[in-house]
């Protein structure tokens, strides 16, 4: 008898930011929607040179900001466990 895998459903979404330089940031999204929603109306809405609000959920009252022109790589991660480990 043959089983049928269930697709698993990822529970957040790790975004890695490959930045000019070398430098690498890692954030998270609750799902891909946001991360899109993120993607298309902040990082590539308005000028290359301008800064942008990377959101950093897990840090309270801490942000990274970014020229849009510095991201030269981005990666999409599906998680498949809790925030919290």
């Amino acid at each position: 008898m043959a089983s049928t895998a269930m697709a698993r459903t990822p529970s957040h979404y790790a975004i890695h930011l490959l930045l000019a330089g070398g430098h690498k940031q890692v954030v998270q999204f609750a799902d891909l929607a946001a991360f899109q929603q993120w993607y298309g109306n902040v990082l590539n809405a308005g000028p290359a040179e301008a800064f942008v609000n990377v959101p950093i959920t897990d840090l309270q009252g801490e942000y990274l900001v970014v020229r849009p022109s510095g991201v030269v790589g981005i990666r999409v991660e599906p998680q498949f466990t809790s925030f919290a480990e």
